[in-house]
């Protein structure tokens, strides 16, 4: 028997009969003759929590997919049908990726956007970490920089059950914690903590998330010279974790699933008169920066200015923006689609930050966001897509952020504005 037909007989007859071992050992050994009776008729155990979790969460998908994916949600296009069902993949990806397995006592660092993995904003100068964390308990963060020009460790409140969070709970970036000479940094979190190198666990802590920005000519996202080192190890003596049972396996798919419900059917469509004063919903004009508000989100960063308006462009027109870079540890513009997701950096030039830009003689800017090259610096590629989102970032910013200006020309008269 090849090794494929060897696997395919453990699924079909069950490990336990397949390997020979289907007899009862013994006249009391009531656990192997259930299983070999089981796989011997067929019979499956009806009525587990696991199954009653597994069809919520079948249950979840399906009314995710009808409802998002609707006018309910202005989801009108093809395109956005398409983009929409990519979304709602990764989003399932990023839950069973955190989630399932998420042990707040013996947490695991996850690096939970990725190239091919995209959601909340994402940006290629970023990398970014999660892991689940208990209130009650003590962990050690040790990391490395990795050349980074901003790093932080930011802990979420409200989401020990999976879903999103309530507040930002705590805050701590690199001029608050020590970094040696190369690089490396130990931060101790746990319950009223306070000092320097220190982040306190208040009682509704449930992730921790850290931030390392890169401010280099080619994408951290996906520059695989970039490595940042990250471990979060418990304080606490910890035993080892009990077999998977029935119950505790149902509670890690329900933790998925309140994470892929909070990202989906509880993202209710944008109110225009409940967004933040930097979000313009008018096409082509942008709104003062400013820095973000404790109140407004739970994946919020403490130290960034942000600046966001949404983009339409015919095939044939370019979006000339006009602007400076202030004093800051970092920026960077990027285009989104309106799920939040980044373009395709890997193999486009869809953002630029303050190294990647070319500057004119006073030091401001002009970028140029078109389907097209139009022939000069700072072409930003929207790859076809007549909307999108811009959004700027300015990280730790040290001066009044000039708004950048926009005007929406013909992209064969770009190289003619001079």
């Amino acid at each position: 028997m090849d090794r494929r037909n060897f696997l395919a007989s453990l699924g079909a007859a069950g490990a336990w009969a397949a390997l020979g071992c289907g007899h009862r050992a013994a006249a009391g050994d009531a656990a192997a003759g259930a299983m070999a009776t089981g796989a011997a008729t067929g019979a499956a155990p009806a009525g587990t929590e696991t199954r009653k979790a597994w069809a919520e969460l079948m249950e979840l998908l399906r009314e995710a997919e009808a409802r998002t994916l609707s006018p309910e949600w202005g989801i009108r296009r093809p395109a956005d049908v398409a983009d929409g069902h990519r979304y709602l993949l990764h989003v399932l990806h990023s839950a069973l990726d955190q989630k399932l397995e998420a042990d707040p006592l013996r947490p695991q660092a996850v690096r939970f956007v990725k190239p091919n993995l995209k959601l909340l904003g994402d940006n290629p100068d970023a990398i970014y970490y999660t892991a689940p964390v208990h209130p009650e308990r003590r962990y050690r963060v040790r990391g490395n920089t990795s050349g980074a020009v901003y790093t932080s460790l930011t802990i979420e409140g409200g989401n020990a059950d999976g879903g999103y969070p309530d507040r930002v709970a705590g805050a701590l970036n690199d001029t608050e914690f020590d970094v040696d000479s190369e690089g490396r940094f130990e931060v101790t979190l746990g319950p009223g903590l306070e000092g320097r190198n220190r982040l306190a666990l208040e009682p509704d802590a449930g992730t921790l998330t850290t931030r390392h920005y890169f401010e280099n000519r080619f994408a951290a996202a996906i520059d695989p010279r970039v490595r940042v080192e990250l471990v979060v190890e418990p304080l606490d003596e910890t035993p080892p974790p009990p077999t998977p049972s029935d119950a505790s396996i149902a509670r890690g798919i329900r933790r998925a699933a309140n994470y892929f419900r909070a990202a989906t059917l509880d993202m209710t469509p944008r109110d225009p008169a409940q967004q933040p004063d930097w979000v313009s919903m008018v096409p082509n004009q942008f709104n003062a920066p400013r820095k973000w508000k404790a109140g407004e989100g739970g994946f919020g960063a403490v130290d960034n200015a942000y600046a966001m308006a949404p983009y339409a462009l015919g095939p044939d027109q370019a979006l000339v923006i006009d602007g400076r870079w202030p004093r800051a540890r970092f920026g960077s513009v990027v285009l989104w689609n309106r799920f939040m997701q980044t373009y395709d950096y890997a193999n486009r030039q869809v953002s630029l930050n303050r190294a990647q830009t070319v500057p004119k003689e006073d030091g401001s800017f002009r970028m140029v966001i078109a389907h097209r090259d139009p022939r000069v610096p700072n072409w930003i590629d929207a790859e076809g897509r007549p909307s999108g989102l811009v959004f700027w970032r300015f990280q730790l910013p040290e001066e009044d952020i000039v708004t950048p200006q926009a005007q929406v020309v013909p992209v064969d008269a770009v190289s003619a504005l001079g």
